[in-house]
């Protein structure tokens, strides 16, 4: 009896172990869908640049949320900043015949060989955020980065004397956004001539290059009005190296992406502005172009040329924020929290008293 009863125990853990051994084979390795019995469904896998930028986790919770909603389901991957990383992810993606990837390029110089290879496998890609060079897609959506730059440089313009000095600590060169949103930047300039003294690209995005920067144009001798950052990650570093120095609040000082962080400064008077991008929006939006593109749906949209040809593309309008339409843009959107931007007010300064 005791014999029998053991025997029904290992059974039973048995079953267990295979059961959980199947469900993690379906959140880290998909595979094929099956024909019969079963439910199919459209299979996506994402591949992302890294998780250092604030904002990536909410686009991924919101691009995987509305892709569930329709149907669908999402394979999240993280490169890490390792472009030989995410051309494996790639080549993983076509082996278990996705039916699209969405890729957030850590260098979107060297990914066109493995998209092609996709596109030859018959699966839909779609470039997030980045747009890919020379690379055969099937969609690029993202957010207008030279109206971002153009941001950046008219808040430094209308807050600074013409010839003033300021310093840029810009994204990395492997970022197409950066070049677009440098180019907008110095639209600015052309018309509000402003003296860039000073310029350094963060590689892979590493926000203690704005620190080193503003630490090494002062060590220089560069004497700055202003700072533009590639985003406010590296504003808040570029905000510790000014205030250390005792310049924080008379800098003027610029970034991009709404952080908590830099809508607290705003809202204090040590930075001027942030460019808020809504990324519910792109992501909800290519969650579903990227499920209407698997259904064979076309999408009618504007191109633009990437050097392999015109690739359909959807560019969302960013929007400058301010203290003065903090509370409209960010907190009325809930964005982020009321007494999480104005954390460090008092009642009195909130209300400009």
């Amino acid at each position: 009896m005791r014999a029998t009863i053991r025997r029904l125990i290992c059974l039973l853990l048995a079953l267990c172990l295979t059961a959980g051994l199947a469900g993690c084979r379906e959140a880290s390795a998909p595979d094929q869908q099956e024909s019969g019995g079963e439910e199919e469904y459209i299979q996506i896998g994402m591949t992302f640049d890294s998780f250092v930028i604030e904002r990536w986790r909410r686009d991924q919770d919101i691009f995987v949320s509305t892709a569930q909603d329709l149907g669908a389901r999402v394979y999240v991957q993280n490169a890490n900043g390792d472009v030989d990383e995410q051309i494996d992810q790639v080549e993983y993606f076509i082996e278990k015949r996705m039916d699209a990837i969405v890729i957030i390029a850590v260098d979107c110089y060297a990914m066109s060989e493995v998209i092609q290879k996709a596109k030859d496998a018959g699966i839909v890609v779609v470039a997030y955020d980045r747009m890919i060079d020379s690379a055969n897609l099937d969609l690029y959506i993202s957010f207008d980065n030279e109206a971002v730059g153009r941001m950046m440089g008219e808040t430094l313009a209308e807050n600074l004397e013409v010839g003033s000095s300021i310093i840029c600590i810009t994204g990395p060169d492997s970022d197409s956004n950066v070049a677009e949103v440098v180019a907008g930047f110095r639209s600015v300039l052309e018309e509000h001539p402003l003296r860039v003294a000073y310029t350094r690209a963060a590689e892979g995005w590493l926000a203690e290059t704005a620190y080193a920067g503003v630490e090494e144009a002062l060590d220089q001798g560069i004497r700055f009005s202003g700072v533009m950052c590639g985003n406010d990650d590296m504003a808040t570093q570029a905000f510790q190296a000014l205030s250390e120095h005792r310049l924080a609040g008379s800098v003027c000082l610029v970034g991009q992406d709404a952080d908590l962080a830099a809508c607290q400064r705003i809202v204090e008077g040590t930075q001027a502005m942030t460019v808020y991008k809504p990324v519910e929006k792109l992501a909800r939006t290519a969650a579903e172009y990227t499920i209407r593109l698997v259904q064979g749906e076309e999408l009618g949209l504007e191109t633009r040329d990437n050097g392999w040809g015109q690739i359909p593309t959807q560019l969302i309008e960013p929007i400058k924020v301010t203290a003065e339409n903090m509370k409209e843009v960010i907190i009325d959107g809930g964005f982020h929290l009321e007494d999480e931007v104005y954390l460090n007010l008092n009642e009195r300064e909130r209300d400009g008293g």
